[in-house]
């Protein structure tokens, strides 16, 4: 087994258990023992559990910002780039509410510090990705380049608090009273004149 194949491997079965069990279940020794290796290799590819969590969600992000690059891309104005990049995020994580908890959520839960290099190092990726995320549908939404990343922001925030309540309610497992597509829609609708 190479060393990229037991690194690929630890993120598969970390992402099953927490899909599983959520973040409790994901623990240094259950995934030894799922990989069948000892805890000391696990280690050797992810020291510590915000370096293993920010390995599972540094590439989502990615997808997520690529995701929506790609949406704006043929996008005619303002308007249509919001309804664009809203489609696509929400669906994006309404399609993968464990993904989007992994993302936004856990992420909350730890305890890091910003002088740790390793920390300074997944900020400034997050940072890379989230600045590509926010520039692609500010570039749509007027001259004012600091209003318009204001605006982005918003936007976003709004898709993530959506994703938030769906997650809630699936969570609780308390039906929402209207369908996932519907309150995209309403969400489109509110944020485009």
């Amino acid at each position: 087994m190479t060393r990229s194949r037991t690194g690929d491997q630890i993120l598969e079965i970390a992402r099953d258990l927490l899909a599983e069990g959520g973040l409790g279940a994901v623990t240094f020794d259950t995934i030894a023992a799922r990989l069948g290796r000892s805890k000391q290799a696990v280690l050797y590819w992810y020291p510590t559990k915000p370096d293993l969590l920010a390995a599972l969600f540094l590439p989502w992000l990615e997808e997520e910002a690529a995701l929506a690059e790609t949406a704006l891309r043929n996008a005619t104005d303002g308007t249509d780039a919001v309804a664009r990049f809203v489609r696509a995020v929400a669906g994006f994580h309404l399609s993968d509410l464990t993904r989007f908890r992994a993302m936004y959520l856990l992420p909350q839960t730890l305890t890091r510090s910003a002088e740790d290099p390793r920390d300074r190092a997944v900020l400034d990726k997050v940072h890379a990705i989230t600045d590509r995320l926010y520039s692609a549908l500010a570039a749509h939404l007027g001259p004012d380049a600091i209003t318009a990343r204001q605006q982005a922001f918003a936007v976003h925030s709004a898709v993530l608090g959506l994703a938030l309540m769906s997650g809630l309610a699936e969570g609780l497992n308390d039906p929402l009273k209207h369908s996932q597509n519907m309150l995209v829609d309403a969400l489109v609708a509110r944020l485009t004149p």
